[in-house]
């Protein structure tokens, strides 16, 4: 039998951290393993006075941070851990944890050794301990890539490209996220399904990933038609009433052409781009994003 090298802590695996432009929003995104010790402090953690929301989204818990730094009154049972500071910095974003308890050996150890973290301060946990721990993270920029229209009636499937391209162009410098499919209106001209895609990443290279993302897509692409954008913005919520339209009926260049929203670039500019960028503001929003409004019953 293997012996146990660490017995009492649970390594994430990576914890990634975006910021706004300002700097007065972060996204904390913790990629887990055990999922009940992911629920569990998804549960307490949305307790602290920091945490704006919080959301499970596939593997990772994703939390919507304010900067700032609270004492938190914590209780065993009621409110046995959370998050006590953020704090965004030029290059790094801090996070600190606190917790009683098994919630201190989460606040330290299962935080201080997950993939990311730049280095940590932590205190000795375990039994009955008070213990918290401050993590140091790249400051990252979101980046959200839409695609559409790379295939043919013949071969080739957007979905599976654009997963494939994410990951090939993924590295220290550009996390992939999640990848989004999203339906829209089923046009006359659609190839069979009508979906289109959106691949997040947490970057802090935007051009260099774009470039790659760009390159691998024109030369595996089968289409002459097909649409790339980009969009840097923290939040794409600007573009959510034209992807509405996208989805709800067929919709002309023009009103593309009319958005002129800071942040939203067009790399290829196929007839796909009408369906690329109509599936940025979905990413991650996946019950919405797979929603069919054609009009039918």
């Amino acid at each position: 039998m293997i012996p146990l090298s660490n017995p009492y802590v649970i390594r994430y695996p990576e914890i990634v951290a975006v910021a706004d432009e300002s700097g007065s929003r972060v996204e904390l995104i913790e990629f887990f393993e055990c999922v009940g010790g992911a629920m569990w402090a998804a549960r307490h953690y949305s307790k602290s006075p920091l945490v704006r929301s919080v959301r499970t989204v596939g593997g990772s818990n994703r939390y919507l941070l304010s900067p700032g730094i609270v004492n938190l009154d914590l209780q065993g049972s009621k409110f046995p851990a959370g998050i006590c500071g953020a704090g965004v910095e030029r290059d790094e974003i801090a996070i600190s944890y606190v917790g009683l308890g098994g919630g201190g050996v989460g606040a330290t150890g299962c935080r201080s050794y997950a993939g990311g973290v730049i280095r940590c301060e932590s205190e000795v946990s375990g039994g009955g301990k008070k213990a918290g721990s401050t993590i140091w993270l790249p400051r990252r920029q979101r980046v959200l890539i839409g695609v559409d229209d790379t295939d043919t009636p013949d071969e080739g499937a957007t979905w599976t490209l654009c997963h494939n391209i994410a990951n090939a162009v993924a590295d220290e410098s550009s996390r992939y996220l999640s990848h989004t499919i999203v339906q829209l209106f089923p046009v006359p001209y659609r190839t069979k399904n009508c979906v289109s895609v959106v691949c997040e990443f947490a970057s802090s290279d935007p051009s260099g990933l774009t470039a790659r993302f760009q390159d691998l897509l024109e030369r595996h692409t089968l289409s002459e038609k097909t649409g790339m954008a980009t969009c840097t913005l923290f939040d794409p919520s600007p573009l959510e009433a034209y992807g509405w339209a996208v989805k709800h009926g067929e919709v002309g260049a023009g009103l593309l052409a009319s958005l002129g929203t800071g942040g939203l670039k067009f790399q290829m500019e196929g007839r796909g781009i009408i369906g690329a960028v109509a599936a940025i503001p979905f990413a991650t929003r996946y019950e919405e994003a797979l929603c069919l409004c054609d009009g039918r019953p």
